[in-house]
């Protein structure tokens, strides 16, 4: 979805939508990191996250959204392991936004992805993640996430 129709639709009251991706690995057994990334403009940490995609299903996008943005790539889960509130910046004001989040079991971090010189990226206890992140909404997500949580392919 483009700028210019998220404002479009916000300035009706309708809810913009969005998908993201929640990151995770699992270092050791028991333990479980959140790759976290910068925002490109106000460098506060977040998921990677993006509007839907044509053609693609939601999950699909915030696997997409977590490449370009991140530059990770693993399984991400069918099924959503919640949604989160926060109001998105825009040139000339702040829209609310719905984001429903995906887990992605991360396989491989790359070197080179699309945003790399953009934005900054660190994995971080539940813990750490959840004490960086603005939305509580988020923060609840980081802090309730089990990977056991996740359905079985």
């Amino acid at each position: 979805m483009k700028t210019k129709k998220a404002k479009k639709i916000a300035r009706k009251g309708h809810p913009i939508h969005q998908v993201a991706a929640l990151p995770y690995r699992r270092p050791y057994a028991g333990a479980v990191e959140f790759l976290l990334l910068t925002s490109r403009n106000t460098r506060r940490f977040l998921i990677p996250k993006g509007w839907t995609m044509k053609g693609k299903t939601p999950q699909e996008a915030a696997a997409i959204e977590a490449q370009q943005e991140a530059g990770v790539t693993g399984r991400i889960d069918p099924t959503p392991i919640g949604a989160y509130q926060y109001w998105k910046r825009m040139k000339n004001a702040f829209v609310p936004v719905h984001v429903t989040v995906y887990a992605l079991e991360v396989e491989t971090e790359l070197s080179n992805w699309k945003e790399r010189r953009q934005r900054q990226r660190k994995w971080l206890t539940s813990h750490e993640a959840a004490s960086l992140v603005d939305e509580p909404g988020l923060v609840s997500l980081l802090a309730g996430f089990q990977p056991q949580d996740l359905a079985a392919e």
